[in-house]
């Protein structure tokens, strides 16, 4: 007898679309590797993949879905890090714990490395429909990390919001189309997470 899912687990993912979904997620990363962003249509996917276009269509619904789950690894890497990982990113060491600046400062130089290796996947998939970016449930994530690590500003809420905004892909892709360089975002950040 085959065992039912707890009650906050999702659903067991068949073997076959387990498979078809590593496939078309290793296809996508080869196009997006080789020629962008801009490659990453459902069918240039789904050849390259070897599947079917509504296989494609069914499991990521459209480009943005696509962008959205490429990106989840590298979310999940910086979300372990940061809850598991070693000061100052990670919590607290056995030997001098970080302080909330040192933790806030790492937490801001992780995500910009984050930004500047995956900057147009997240300008696709922040910018795919107005506030996309506010409904990401890793958005939420990071959001409420600062909001911690804000814990004695007068508000901490509206310190985390004002330094994610910072972290806007599409803000950075101005700053950049501007002239302006990696080093100089980074202690622009640096001096608002600091703050």
């Amino acid at each position: 007898m085959e065992d039912l899912p707890l009650v906050d687990q999702p659903p067991r993912e068949r073997a076959d679309a387990a498979r078809n979904r590593a496939l078309v997620l290793q296809a996508a990363w080869r196009l997006y590797n080789a020629r962008g962003v801009e490659a990453l249509t459902t069918d240039a996917v789904a050849q390259e993949a070897g599947v079917g276009k509504g296989t494609v269509y069914r499991r990521f619904r459209d480009k943005s879905g696509l962008v959205s789950a490429l990106l989840d690894d590298k979310e999940k890497e910086l979300q372990l890090a940061m809850i598991s990982g070693p000061p100052p990113l990670g919590p607290d060491g056995p030997h001098d714990p970080p302080t909330a600046v040192a933790r806030r400062t790492a937490f801001v130089h992780a995500y910009l490395d984050y930004v500047q290796s995956h900057l147009d996947l997240l300008l696709a998939s922040e910018t795919a429909a107005p506030g996309a970016r506010y409904r990401l449930g890793v958005y939420q994530f990071w959001k409420t990390h600062l909001t911690m690590l804000f814990g004695d500003a007068y508000d901490p809420e509206f310190r985390a919001y004002t330094v994610l905004a910072l972290l806007d892909a599409g803000l950075i892709q101005h700053l950049r189309t501007e002239g302006w360089s990696w080093e100089r975002i980074r202690a622009g950040v640096e001096q608002e997470a600091r703050r």
